[in-house]
């Protein structure tokens, strides 16, 4: 077991429907890192938050260890209550139970899909001040499939704060907002980060604009393998983003911090 990791994949190859979309990754986080992975789609990023969550499993003779527990000795229902992930795609897994809001932000702690159980009034004192914080107390009793794309990503936001993680995953939870909604929520994962320095974060995105300067350590995906992976400084290069988007980059920085491209 390793302790010192947040994060240890060795040799992860993944396969779906007969097709190989993860292709020999070796990656380590260390706990309390801030890790960016880029990548344009169909790079294998939502296959790769998959395989950290238990989801997807490679073949045989890899190694996958998450707050170090290695995949298959451990329980993973008790583990994913360890991980908050935060993905606008989660609402696919809704079925046709028309969850509410509140009851989407009260299945935190079980790390269920949805609220299979009475919660205590405490959950409910703490649902309802995070659903103040981001702004959302109208949203706690209506259905969120009936919610726009930026109102579900705050529901899952406050559904993932509901536990005390020591991983968070952030799965391209901007990528439906608008530009003032992808700011607040920008800013939101900065304050966070300046407050929980022991939480180790991921932050999944195919924007290069998105990364905080927080995230000071990164990798690349392209076509399910890693191009590029390490310090910010080394990852985010001109010559790394153009080979993996393909296209001629070149890149802006702001006095923030942050990133910024254009195509010559």
């Amino acid at each position: 077991m390793n302790t010192e990791h947040c994060i240890n994949v060795q040799g992860a190859h993944v396969y779906l429907s007969g097709r190989e979309i993860l292709k020999g990754i070796n990656w380590q986080v260390r706990r309390g890192e801030r890790y960016f992975v880029l990548g344009a789609n169909g790079a294998g990023k939502t296959t790769l938050v998959r395989m950290l969550m238990g989801y997807a499993w490679p073949v045989f003779g890899a190694v996958v260890e998450v707050l170090g527990q290695r995949f298959g000795r451990v329980n993973l229902q008790e583990l994913r209550k360890k991980i908050a992930w935060v993905s606008p795609l989660m609402h696919q897994w809704l079925g046709d139970r028309e969850w509410t809001g509140r009851q989407m932000v009260l299945s935190g702690p079980d790390a269920t899909i949805g609220l299979f159980r009475e919660p205590t009034e405490q959950e409910e004192i703490r649902a309802a001040e995070l659903m103040h914080s981001l702004r959302a107390e109208h949203l706690m009793h209506r259905p969120v499939c009936t919610m726009s794309s930026g109102e579900q990503v705050k529901v899952l936001i406050a559904r993932a704060l509901m536990t005390d993680p020591e991983l968070m995953i952030l799965d391209e939870p901007s990528v439906f907002l608008d530009i003032a909604g992808r700011e607040f929520l920008l800013n939101t994962i900065a304050d966070m980060a300046a407050a929980r320095p022991e939480l180790t974060l991921i932050f999944i995105t195919q924007r290069i604009e998105d990364i905080l300067p927080v995230f000071d350590h990164g990798m690349i995906l392209k076509e399910g393998q890693m191009i590029s992976n390490g310090a910010r400084r080394d990852v985010l290069t001109e010559n790394n983003l153009r080979r993996a988007f393909d296209l001629p980059i070149r890149l802006i920085h702001a006095a923030n911090g942050r990133l910024w491209s254009v195509i010559e």
